[in-house]
């Protein structure tokens, strides 16, 4: 691999892991195990078929997870802990045998990129989620796994193609995630106040102790 095919593997594993990990972990097991691409000797684990079975069948738990309004979120909040240290342990294997310095440069910056893409994932999804109907939520979620696999593929056939919607992505997302997290703050302040007013509501509705017995 050349620095471009380098750079790009390293950043589109951990771009890809923020949003999908299984799906990443899947599809570069394939094309190492099919001859379509060379992996680095750290991420040729990948193409073991054991692996690539674990991969599949999480990816088949999260299609159906990843689809249902409320249980996305809670996925999504549990994978905080497994995406992100995915990504740039991913994205250390990425770079090769270049040097350990190297290798720690790419996993600080591959954390933070995973860090980045889960969160403007998990953050639309609770915007989302605020809508009555389920149509959003599917659209979102397979426009996330068709995202993951064409970017993947994008960053090993044509990486600095990759390399420029990479650059345009996190551009947005510093203008979105601080949108995101304002609306978030929005609807849990709603939730927070609807289930207190709810609470104070039932606690006003029952008799004070004492008055049947004076009456």
């Amino acid at each position: 691999m050349d620095i471009a095919q380098t750079i790009a593997l390293t950043m589109g594993v951990a771009w890809a892991s923020g949003i999908n990990l299984y799906a990443a972990i899947f599809m570069l097991g394939f094309m190492g195990t099919t001859g379509n691409i060379e992996l680095p000797p750290d991420l040729q684990l990948l193409s073991d078929p054991m692996v690539m079975l674990a991969a599949g069948f999480m990816y088949c738990v999260e299609f159906f997870a990843d689809k249902v309004p409320g249980v996305d979120t809670g996925w999504d909040g549990i994978h905080t802990f497994i995406r992100i240290p995915a990504g740039a342990i991913l994205a250390a294997g990425a770079v090769g045998e270049v040097g350990t310095a190297a290798q720690l440069a790419a996993g600080i910056a591959g954390g933070t990129l995973a860090t980045g893409s889960h969160l403007t994932k998990a953050g639309s999804r609770v915007m989302i989620n605020t809508s009555p109907e389920p149509f959003s939520n599917w659209f979102a979620s397979v426009g996330e796994d068709v995202a993951v696999i064409a970017g993947l593929w994008t960053a090993l056939n044509h990486p600095v193609l990759f390399l420029v919607l990479l650059g345009l992505f996190i551009l947005v997302m510093i203008w979105l995630l601080p949108k995101i997290w304002r609306g978030i703050r929005k609807v849990f302040g709603y939730l927070v106040n609807l289930f207190g007013n709810r609470e104070t509501g039932t606690t006003a509705d029952k008799p004070a102790a004492g008055s049947e017995s004076r009456k």
